[in-house]
């Protein structure tokens, strides 16, 4: 036989050479959970080796990252107040831009920082926007929005991601950012981000899930991939410098559709509910855990995506300085 794909399995060495995929920590981004108090590092009980920690101890977080090789994180916040209209969102004390101060101070800029901005975190009845009655208000929600990136570019972070799903929000937080001189803020759009199951741990730990109904009026249906192009299509137009494809390990042919049609950087979202899936799994001993968290990343990178934003991005980071993937 003249050819033998076997010959460049045979060790290694030869393995590590030939790989068609490669990863780097420089890609992993983590996220992290910002809940407004003093002294304040709670693991969250529904995301194991993840915690809640307060502007002054969030610190932390960033040092376990950086020890890793992780050096980009996503910030959620958690206020202690929230209202019909999100308002702590924006409020230039709010518990992101404290969080953002004082990483800031701490770190200078040795850490990238990137904010998520959305309103459901900090509106009374979990929605991701204004409300009409029981509607969730697209136009009136992207006026705000607008207002919640601005002030989180103006306390000190360097990109924004808008993952609220309302139409016209990037056009509108760019010109909003522009207007007021953050013309170097780069937005990461959540433009793909699917009405999915998979998000039930985050929501318990960000304190998000709706008061009433559900999310499927904004957030996108699991059946469309035609859709996803189509509103990726529109967010690069209206200046969107990256997109997220949300979840990831169910939605790998959405990564690769999306990243074989647009000319900017793709972030997968490896979900709370896929992180956690690993983790029960591998604790009834059904399967390897390290093992399957190197593979499922992988895979994600395979389907197109540039970018992982991922709760094991510390042991991913890890795996990679060991050589088990890379």
């Amino acid at each position: 036989m003249n050819i033998r794909p076997r010959r460049l399995r045979a060790n290694e060495n030869l393995r590590t050479l030939t790989r068609e995929t490669r990863v780097s920590s420089s890609a992993l981004i983590q996220p992290l959970f910002v809940k407004e108090g003093v002294n304040i590092k709670d693991e969250i009980k529904s995301m194991e080796n993840n915690f809640h920690y307060s502007p002054d101890r969030l610190a932390e977080g960033i040092e376990a990252g950086l020890e890793a090789g992780v050096s980009k994180f996503l910030l959620f916040g958690l206020p202690l107040r929230k209202d019909e209209t999100g308002s702590e969102a924006w409020n230039d004390r709010g518990v992101i831009q404290q969080g953002l101060r004082a990483v800031r101070q701490r770190f200078g800029d040795s850490v990238y920082l990137i904010t998520d901005v959305c309103l459901c975190e900090y509106t009374s009845h979990g929605h991701c926007g204004l409300l009409s009655g029981t509607y969730v208000d697209n136009d009136s929600t992207v006026e705000r929005l607008a207002e919640v990136a601005l002030s989180h570019s103006l306390a000190g972070a360097d990109m924004v991601a808008p993952s609220d799903m309302m139409d016209g929000r990037v056009k509108a937080i760019r010109s909003k950012l522009d207007a007021h001189g953050q013309i170097h803020t780069p937005i990461m759009s959540y433009s793909v981000k699917y009405a999915s199951s998979f998000y039930g741990p985050f929501r318990e730990a960000a304190g998000s899930a709706p008061g009433f109904g559900d999310r499927k009026t904004y957030q996108m249906d699991w059946h469309n991939t035609s859709e996803a192009l189509k509103v990726a299509a529109m967010d690069v137009r209206d200046g969107a410098d990256l997109l997220i494809v949300k979840p990831a390990l169910s939605y790998l042919d959405v990564i690769q559709a999306v990243s074989s049609e647009v000319n900017v950087p793709v972030a997968a979202y490896n979900v709370s509910g896929e992180y956690a899936m690993i983790k029960a799994a591998a604790k009834l001993g059904l399967i390897d855990e390290y093992g399957a968290m190197c593979e499922s990343a992988v895979s994600m990178f395979r389907a197109g995506a540039d970018i992982l934003i991922t709760y094991f991005a510390k042991e991913l980071a890890s795996a990679i300085r060991k050589g088990d993937i890379g």
